[in-house]
């Protein structure tokens, strides 16, 4: 088998080279692993009429690019939205699927508790900025979870463009159509990485519902210290290498 190939799609708020770099060195000379920033902040303001298949239009043109036919996708949270999207698309085109915490909040038969959460999600738009990332990522871990204070300094000029983003994200999900059929036909491998610290009521939904409802190949992967904001591609890259090569190379292609 040849060198094994991966395009891997950041979340809402780090770029994807940040995000990934430590996973990248981690995953070894035998992957050619492609982090793609998301068209989300291709500008100063997210695209005009920007969607879920303006990122699929992403993956595609960086794979015809490079003359990948076929690859592995890894997507964490907005960037794992945007993967499941293209694996309802393009399933194809995908040796296999790799969830760390991708976020989403479709028309789903979800939980009364992951409905309670999703409206607390929508109030952030009411927040001024200073306000909109604490509380954004409040809501992504468990109540008991402390988060660390904003690293000293003025922040990096990516950063006022991320509660735009993260708005477009929110609303995008009340309106896109992921079909579910295509998701529930997809036959390839899909890894799911979950943060015990995260909040089940959002990504440990997500898991159980992929895994119950859509995906016949799914393994799910707990980190038990992690959380949404210390996923393992940042902060246990070398054990989430060992587990994606297994996944990948069990996959073939």
């Amino acid at each position: 088998m040849g060198q094994i190939r991966a395009i891997l799609l950041p979340g809402s708020v780090l770029p994807a080279q940040a995000a990934y770099g430590a996973l990248i060195a981690a995953l070894g000379p035998d992957v050619q692993a492609i982090t793609k920033d998301l068209e989300l902040y291709s500008g100063d303001e997210p695209p005009a009429g920007w969607s879920l298949d303006t990122e699929i239009d992403g993956v595609l043109r960086e794979a015809h690019a490079r003359g990948w036919e076929t690859f592995h996708l890894v997507g964490y949270s907005g960037g794992g939205a945007a993967a499941l999207a293209f694996a309802a698309k393009h399933p194809d085109r995908l040796l296999s699927l790799a969830l760390l915490e991708p976020a989403w909040a479709g028309n789903w038969d979800w939980t009364p508790a992951h409905a309670e959460l999703w409206k607390k999600y929508d109030q952030l738009e009411t927040l001024p900025p200073e306000q909109f990332m604490p509380a954004f990522m409040r809501l992504g871990v468990r109540p008991d979870v402390v988060l660390p204070p904003p690293p000293p300094g003025p922040p990096p000029p990516w950063m006022a463009k991320r509660p735009a983003g993260i708005e477009a994200f929110l609303r995008i999900f009340k309106t896109y159509d992921l079909d579910r059929a295509r998701l529930a036909a997809f036959r390839q491998p899909v890894f799911f990485a979950l943060g015990g610290l995260s909040n089940p009521d959002d990504y440990g939904e997500i898991a159980s519902r992929l895994s119950r409802v859509f995906f016949p190949d799914f393994h799910l992967e707990v980190f038990p210290k992690r959380h949404h904001f210390d996923p393992p591609h940042r902060i246990e890259p070398e054990r989430l290498a060992e587990l994606l090569l297994r996944h990948w190379k069990q996959a073939g292609g």
